[in-house]
């Protein structure tokens, strides 16, 4: 029997009162103005698995990895935690724990007055996982273990730590709750290359070791294609292109999607015509008609400037493009 899906997005939408304050607006008499971060998403992470979301800055990526942990509320749509709407799981400890974040930046998630050993036992005792010191001080010593750090580590202060390592401290205390599933925000963009790559192999142990399930987000494409079994890729809070991830980066199909591969180093294709992403990401607030990529698609038409395409299989993938519907993408 199939499990049920660990995450499951259903037509998620999501927007920001960015309106100047209600006096101002009243002497001038401008309308509200609403920012749609997230437009009608949807999607689904099967247990054991990562999947991935990219796109450029500003794409809504890190709003659905704070939709998925219930940090933010969705103003339309569903997210269901095992089939039980997520704010009715959060509310149930057993499975709040369950679920956890390891945020982009380390230097900032870390609270600089604690040590590292209190940052990591916090969640142990806030869901009293367990409550004798000499239990919760075993536990800490065993996930700093399990991040490649000693339990000597646990009396020094956030500050007294590298990038890297701060970064293993983060992931040992999103996994002292013992969850299933981890919505990773870019955990290593901030970090050098070489210790980015040190990171992630962490993650993908873990992940074996631990049965965990990732949502994973990122801009890179080279760190996705190491992580990711499924991929969804993003345009201005829409999934334009999803499905799994070795047959996205084989075969793109939607024109933003082969943008972003064309930008990516490979030494093997030295030589080779490519196209770089050009113009300006459009602002969030006031979207292009249409297809909202199409002032930057190459292939755009004119049903492109007036009609949002809609959600078609291509093949392994779902793509959202009229050029693919109608065979114009070569």
């Amino acid at each position: 029997m199939t499990k049920p899906a660990v995450l499951e997005a259903i037509a998620v939408s999501h927007l920001f009162d960015v309106s100047r304050p209600f006096l101002q607006r009243m002497f001038t008499r401008e309308p509200r103005r609403m920012l749609r971060a997230v437009d009608d998403v949807s999607f689904e992470i099967a247990p054991g698995t990562t999947f991935a979301l990219v796109g450029e800055s500003g794409c809504g990526k890190s709003t659905i990895a704070r939709l998925a942990v219930g940090l933010y509320e969705p103003s339309d749509g569903d997210i269901l935690f095992e089939n039980q709407p997520l704010s009715s799981a959060r509310a149930q400890p057993g499975l709040r724990r369950r679920m956890n974040m390891i945020f982009q930046d380390p230097y900032a998630s870390l609270n600089p007055r604690w040590r590292v050993s209190d940052i990591v036992s916090e969640p142990i005792r806030a869901f009293k996982i367990a409550t004798r010191p000499n239990e919760v001080h075993a536990r800490v010593g065993t996930l700093l273990a399990q991040v490649g750090l000693t339990i000597r580590d646990g009396e020094k202060y956030p500050h007294e730590f590298s990038g890297g390592q701060r970064q293993r401290i983060s992931i040992a205390r999103a996994l002292a709750s013992e969850p299933d599933f981890l919505v990773c925000d870019e955990p290593t963009s901030a970090l050098d290359v070489s210790v980015q790559a040190q990171i992630l192999n962490l993650m993908r142990d873990l992940q074996k070791r631990l049965g965990l399930t990732y949502l994973f987000i990122s801009h890179n494409l080279a760190v996705v294609r190491h992580m990711a079994d499924r991929l969804g890729v993003m345009y201005l809070g829409r999934i334009v292109e999803q499905g799994p991830a070795e047959a996205i980066f084989r075969t793109p199909r939607h024109p933003y999607t082969r943008l972003l591969l064309d930008a990516i180093p490979d030494l093997e294709q030295v030589g080779r015509a490519r196209t770089p992403v050009g113009g300006e990401l459009p602002s969030p607030i006031a979207p292009p008609p249409g297809c909202a990529f199409h002032p930057r698609c190459p292939l755009a038409n004119d049903r492109c400037r007036v009609e949002k395409p809609a959600h078609t299989m291509a093949g392994a993938v779902q793509v959202a493009c009229h050029a693919v519907e109608e065979g114009r993408d070569g």
